[in-house]
């Protein structure tokens, strides 16, 4: 019997190709970075997994109120093809994002997200971006590219904004599974639990301005100034 074209439901082509660009095995260069819990284990700050959710959920308060608010901003921006406010809102999370560590994650994964992006859904729009990240115009920010890929994909920004905080609690948990006593059950359980607070993470950051944008995370700027200074480590954040 065919279905009638009303009951199919949502665009599935759409959604497969954001999943995509949601997959823990995008080659943008996550694998080498932790988000400070490499130094967080040495320090004995996560030692398993009920510390380590707490970890996973500071940092995804943290990066909701900070590099999601830079996302929404660019989701929007390159929804009305206004660059200007694409390059606002890159420099914005560049300067409020304190230690060169943190500031080389952001630009790397940002350009390999990009060049990844150009070559499999190019667009006039990404194409200038990349191209600015390449003369050094703009840092390149990966949540300002995430907006500007997704958002050409045909994302709600509340969708790309899920796609960011899925990679960056799916970073945090692949560097554990190196790092710690843990399994992949365990770790894939903390990953579904942290969707979670998916929902309410968005609704605290869609209306705050970019100047709004704030980080006071003590324990992860311990982390990530002890990290700056290890010499022996597997992961460069």
């Amino acid at each position: 019997m065919k279905l009638a074209a009303q009951t199919i439901g949502p665009d599935v082509g759409r959604l497969a190709r954001l999943l995509q660009f949601a997959d823990s095995t995008l080659p943008v260069g996550a694998f080498s970075f932790s988000q400070g819990l490499e130094s967080a284990v040495q320090l004995h700050i996560v030692t398993d997994a009920d510390s380590l959710r707490d970890y996973l959920t500071l940092i995804l308060r943290q990066a909701a109120h900070m590099d999601g608010v830079a996302l929404l901003h660019a989701c929007r921006a390159a929804a009305r093809g206004d660059y200007a406010a694409l390059l606002a809102a890159d420099s914005a999370l560049w300067i409020r994002r304190v230690g060169e560590e943190q500031q080389m994650m952001l630009a790397r994964m940002g350009k390999k997200f990009a060049e990844l992006a150009s070559a499999i859904a190019p667009s006039p729009l990404l194409t200038r971006w990349l191209d600015d990240i390449r003369s050094n115009a703009t840092p390149g920010c990966l949540p300002v590219a995430q907006g500007i890929v997704l958002t050409g994909l045909g994302a709600h920004e509340a969708e790309a904004f899920a796609v960011h905080q899925y990679g960056l609690a799916s970073m945090i948990l692949n560097a554990a599974l190196r790092l710690m006593r843990i399994d992949h059950v365990a770790t894939q359980r903390l990953l579904f639990e942290a969707q979670a607070a998916t929902h309410d993470q968005y609704r605290g950051a869609r209306a705050l301005e970019l100047e709004e944008m704030s980080s006071f995370a003590p324990v992860f700027e311990v982390v990530v100034a002890h990290h700056t200074r290890t010499h022996l480590r597997l992961f460069m954040n």
